[in-house]
């Protein structure tokens, strides 16, 4: 997991779902009478009218929230049962909204605990269904550190976040950063028989570069599947162009397609 690749759709979803949490424990009415009665009467939460008000709609905004922070943590999509975790969570969202509109307007006298309620859950759904169309809302909650000094290409990288450079080379392994020898591929390693040396083409060098938001990385082979997602704050090593795409190459060795290189960081 990556805190990087949090966007800043993701910050107001934590947050109404902070607020959603604390407007549960708060009362869902108010009293209507005199100051001296009102003050000896127990006004109730959602917990104390019924688990399906506290658990079934306030909680279930807040698991919504969580599914679908942890989709954006995770490299790679999950599935629950079959389904992504950031649909599903979007959808628990909207259905918490739903249910808590129905709750403010069926109450004679409405508390603070369902206003606040309704206002969170309403703020968490449309953030989670606003951040994928709202350019704004996609830039990184966390900015990506820019590099102390940038390396030329072929130099050690001097422990910019995510350069894997810290670690020591092992016999017969090429270091990130380091020159490649003839006939050995980029991420170190003994080439294997037959395994073709990978093409740079022309003038290109290899080079390190950031993305300003998670984008996708796609299989060399034209798949249409992400085989990984690209997070903020990490470096990763470009070994080839194609057209406006580059192919770039993981911590862990993985090679794939960027198709939007729009905004990249280089280092």
């Amino acid at each position: 997991m990556n805190i990087r690749s949090l966007t800043r759709g993701d910050g107001v979803v934590i947050g109404a779902a902070v607020l959603l949490f604390i407007a549960s424990f708060l009362g869902v009415a108010s009293c209507d009478g005199p100051e001296a009665y009102c003050e000896n009467v127990n006004v109730p939460n959602a917990w104390d009218v019924s688990i399906g008000l506290g658990l079934g709609t306030y909680m279930t905004g807040v698991i919504g929230a969580a599914l679908i922070v942890v989709a954006h943590l995770l490299p790679q999509p999950r599935k629950v049962a079959g389904l992504e975790l950031g649909p599903l969570g979007v959808g628990l969202s909207v259905a918490a909204a739903w249910s808590l509109l129905w709750w403010t307007i069926d109450a004679e006298n409405t508390g603070v605990g369902l206003i606040l309620g309704l206002i969170a859950t309403l703020a968490l759904a449309g953030a989670a269904i606003a951040t994928p169309l709202v350019p704004a809302l996609q830039a990184a909650l966390l900015p990506a550190p820019r590099p102390a000094a940038p390396q030329p290409y072929g130099g050690q990288p001097q422990g910019g976040y995510g350069y894997p450079g810290a670690q020591q080379p092992q016999p017969g392994q090429q270091p990130y950063g380091g020159q490649p020898q003839p006939g050995q591929p980029f991420g170190g390693g003994q080439p294997q028989p037959g395994a073709p040396a990978p093409a740079t083409g022309g003038d290109f060098s290899p080079f390190w570069f950031a993305v300003p938001v998670p984008r996708p990385l796609f299989g060399e082979d034209g798949s249409p599947t992400p085989i990984a997602e690209l997070a903020p704050g990490t470096w990763y090593l470009a070994v080839e162009q194609r057209g406006a795409a580059l192919v770039a190459q993981t911590q862990d060795g993985r090679r794939g397609v960027l198709q939007d290189t729009s905004g990249i960081q280089r280092g």
